[in-house]
């Protein structure tokens, strides 16, 4: 068969239309497409309580430089660099997960700080990118802390030209701190954010008890802590909804009744439920005194600066307490909150109690601590072996001089020292590079004394590895550590 003819019975074999059912590839390509959102976009890892999106914000502005004590920079340039290396999607996407994470009335403890326009309670939005500034702010070091240690696994980024980290160190329970809201395909998850100090304490009494329940975590947790404030009511409903993972949970503004000195009446609304806009709350408002629903109202306005500050006059003879119940039974002053705690396990959805969501977070921390201490391990073990050398050669300085001195060139001089005096290659090296100040009394003194502090630490790294609890231990330090 010649060249021509063997090409052309390979094309029609190419060609060749092969028939598939419409049902089954229907059902694999949605299914793939269903668990590629549920994974990749809609829903946070358990272990550090970001989606992907997030995650890459927060690697490229490390990647730049942009530490809480660093610059402002452009945020087109981070939004850019996410884009180029990481997360090869809608520029418009990434700029809005970066503005989420820098909104103080959507993160309990925002990620990022942000310089300009980024948006307000009132639903106004950011400004474009090219005006506005951002960098991390300190809570997002916590996140990253020893990634450089290999506490964690990379994997190659979409182009294969560089790695990203699957998931951060994370020493906090980001995942209950500051929430998420995702919707996936069949499903979606809604988890509140709560307080750092109460979430620690929990996290530490987990530690010290792991038969703990729920029931007793919340002794420390009372509740969620949203950051634009109202407060959640029922204590039955929120042990049902942390319990399970799924349940609501009634939320309300706090408003206060001020009487004047003209005998009148104003409500002060000074917080309202998280996620609620504060603008549509105050035309719904002003739509039922239009529509003569609510009567007694003679003023509304906004006198919010940073702080919510909504002041309701009334007419004389209205009755404030009724008023403001009408105003929470028929707006958003009061909402619910539903709980539905979905997080990636290894991968896979699960709705997770809080206890399931502590205790995860727990195991990655050991997980975490033990690589570290693994990477501190090596290292140690790497410089006391140069300083073993460098020892030995003070030691025998005279003779390690000469066969310097006798030798043509550097790698001969290596090669004789490692003959000669039994030197490892590093040995040797670190022996070459030594400057003739190590030579000085003083300079030997220091590098013993470095040598002693080494193998005392190699010491104590082995018995952390050898000891389950004394991990536990540098666990909850780490954490008390974080307030």
């Amino acid at each position: 068969m010649t060249d021509k003819v063997a090409e052309k019975e390979n094309s029609k074999e190419n060609d060749k239309i092969l028939p598939v059912d419409i049902i089954t590839e229907m059902k694999e390509s949605y299914l793939a497409y269903a668990m590629s959102v549920i994974t990749s976009r809609a829903l946070p890892d358990v272990r550090d309580g970001l989606k992907p999106v997030h995650r890459r914000i927060l690697f490229a502005m490390s990647e730049l430089g942009l530490t809480a004590s660093s610059r402002f920079r452009k945020s087109a340039a981070v939004v850019g660099d996410v884009l180029g290396k990481y997360h090869p999607h809608g520029d418009t996407a990434v700029y809005d997960s970066m503005v989420g994470m820098a909104q103080e009335f959507s993160y309990r403890y925002p990620f990022i700080l942000g310089q300009g326009n980024f948006g307000s309670i009132d639903g106004d939005n950011a400004a474009a990118m090219r005006y506005t500034e951002a960098k991390m702010s300190k809570i997002s070091a916590e996140l990253m802390k020893d990634l450089e240690k290999e506490t964690v696994d990379f994997r190659p980024n979409y182009d294969q030209t560089r790695k990203e980290p699957i998931v951060f160190p994370a020493s906090v329970p980001a995942l209950l701190l500051n929430g998420t809201l995702g919707i996936a395909v069949g499903m979606a998850t809604n988890i509140p954010p709560h307080n750092l100090a109460e979430v620690l304490d929990a996290t530490n009494h987990l530690i010290e008890n792991e038969d703990a329940s729920t029931e007793d975590l919340m002794q420390f947790i009372k509740g969620p802590d949203f950051p634009v404030g109202g407060i959640a009511y029922g204590s039955k409903d929120m042990l049902h909804a942390y319990s399970s993972g799924r349940g609501g949970v009634v939320c309300r503004g706090e408003a206060e009744i001020v009487e004047q000195k003209s005998g009148n009446f104003q409500i002060v609304i000074t917080s309202i439920p998280f996620r609620v806009n504060k603008s549509n709350l105050i035309m719904a408002i002003a739509e039922l005194v239009q529509e003569k629903k609510l009567e007694g109202i003679k003023g509304l306005r906004d006198e919010s600066t940073k702080d919510i500050r909504v002041v309701i006059d009334l007419k004389s003879g209205a009755h404030p307490e009724k008023v403001l119940n009408y105003i929470y039974k028929n707006t958003q002053l009061e909402s619910n909150f539903n709980f539905n705690m979905v997080a990636l396990v290894e991968g896979v959805p699960q709705t997770l109690s809080l206890k399931s969501i502590l205790a995860l977070f727990i195991a990655h921390r050991k997980e975490v601590v033990k690589r570290r201490s693994i990477y501190d391990l090596r290292k140690a073990e790497e410089r006391e072996h140069i300083l073993l050398g460098l020892k030995k050669a003070l030691d025998f300085i005279d003779k390690v001089i000469k066969t310097i001195r006798t030798s043509k060139d550097g790698p001969t001089a290596k090669l004789a020292l490692m003959k000669e005096f039994k030197f490892s290659d590093l040995q040797a090296v670190a022996i070459l590079e030594m400057k003739l100040q190590k030579l000085a009394g003083l300079e030997r003194k220091l590098i013993e004394e470095e040598l002693k502090e080494r193998q005392q630490f190699i010491k104590e790294i082995k018995e952390l590895l050898a000891n389950p609890k004394k991990m536990l231990k540098v666990i909850a330090t780490e954490l008390s550590d974080s307030y």
